[in-house]
C-alpha cells in the first residue's frame, strides 16, 4: 500500500487541515501518516484559538514517521512560524522526501494575511523551491507573483512567473469570482515536459466549501503517491474534489465541509 505524510494544522470541526487530509488521502486509497504544526479550536463559523507546536516537537514528528514507514508523497498544509517552516524544509532535505505538494497557506478568501510576512518570506526562500507542486489560490497566487490576478490571462502569466522564481511546478485554483472553477498548472506537468495546461472543473453550487484547498492538495499528493504523472493527479484530485462537493454534505452553522466519504461504502 502507498503511503502519505500530511504536515499541516489539526481543525477540530473535521472539514479541513490534518483531519480533512487523512479523511481524503484513505478515500484515494493510500495510507494516511500525519505532523501536527499546530492545534486550533475551530469551527464552521472560524478559528478561535491557536496552540503552535514546537519546532523540537514537529522535527521529532515528522523523524518518528519517515524512519518507520517512508511516505511516498507529501502534502504540507498551513504552517504559521518561519522555525517551523525552517524545520519543514530541513526534513526534506535530510531524509530526501519526494512528491512534496505545498499548499502555501497564505491568505484568505476574505483578503487578511494569516501569516506574519517574516513566515511568507521563509516559505518563499526556503520551503517552496523544495516542492514538486504548489497550488496556490488567487490571493496566494498574487502574493507570490507580485501582481494582480483579474483573468485566465492573468493566471497563465502569473503561473509562468511563479514557476521561473521558485522552479518548481504551479496549480493556480480558479473561484474568488474569477474563472469559474478551472485551475491552471504550469511546469514539467508530463514526461518532463514544460508547458502549461488548464484543468476544467464543474462549479457546484454548494456553499458549504470548508477545507477545498486542504482537501485538493492531498488528492494530488495520493495520486502522486500511487505513481500518477502530475497532471493525471491534479485531474483526479479534482474529479475527486468535485465529487466531495456534489454530495452536499450541510453541517454547522457555518460553510460547512464536504463529503469526504461519498464514494466510500459503509458496508462495516
Amino acid at each position: 500500500m502507498k503511503t502519505a505524510l500530511t504536515i499541516a494544522g489539526s481543525d477540530s470541526s473535521g472539514g479541513a487541515g490534518i483531519q480533512a487530509d487523512i479523511k481524503t488521502m484513505t478515500a484515494n486509497g493510500v495510507y494516511a501518516m500525519s505532523a501536527v504544526t499546530a492545534l486550533t479550536a475551530q469551527n464552521t463559523t472560524g478559528v478561535t484559538s491557536i496552540m503552535e507546536s514546537t519546532p523540537e516537537f514537529l522535527r521529532e514528528q515528522i523523524r518518528a514517521v519517515v524512519t518507520d514507514i517512508f511516505p511516498d508523497a507529501v502534502k504540507v498544509g498551513m504552517v504559521s512560524s518561519s522555525a517551523l517552516i525552517q524545520v519543514i524544509a530541513d526534513s526534506i532535505k535530510e531524509f530526501n522526501l519526494k512528491n512534496v505538494v505545498v499548499d502555501p497557506v497564505m491568505v484568505a478568501t476574505s483578503g487578511a494575511k494569516l501569516i506574519s510576512d517574516d513566515a511568507i518570506s521563509a516559505l518563499k526562500e526556503r520551503l517552496l523551491p523544495l516542492a514538486t507542486v504548489i497550488t496556490p489560490n488567487i490571493p496566494e497566487a498574487e502574493v507570490l507573483c507580485g501582481k494582480s490576478i483579474k483573468s485566465a490571462d492573468d493566471m497563465e502569466s502569473a503561473a509562468q512567473e511563479i514557476y521561473q522564481s521558485f522552479g518548481v511546478a504551479v496549480l493556480i485554483k480558479g473561484g474568488h469570482n474569477l474563472n469559474d472553477a478551472n485551475d491552471y498548472l504550469f511546469g514539467n506537468i508530463a514526461g518532463g515536459e514544460r508547458r502549461g495546461q488548464w484543468i476544467n472543473g464543474k462549479r457546484i453550487q454548494n456553499p458549504n466549501t470548508h477545507g477545498t484547498g486542504c482537501t485538493l492538495s492531498s488528492a494530488i499528493a495520493s495520486n502522486l503517491a500511487k505513481g500518477k504523472s502530475l497532471i493525471e493527479s491534479v485531474q483526479s484530485a479534482k474529479n475527486y474534489l468535485t465529487g466531495a462537493l456534489a454530495a452536499m454534505l450541510d453541517l454547522g452553522k457555518g460553510s460547512g465541509p464536504m463529503n469526504h466519504a461519498f464514494a466510500v461504502k459503509g458496508d462495516f
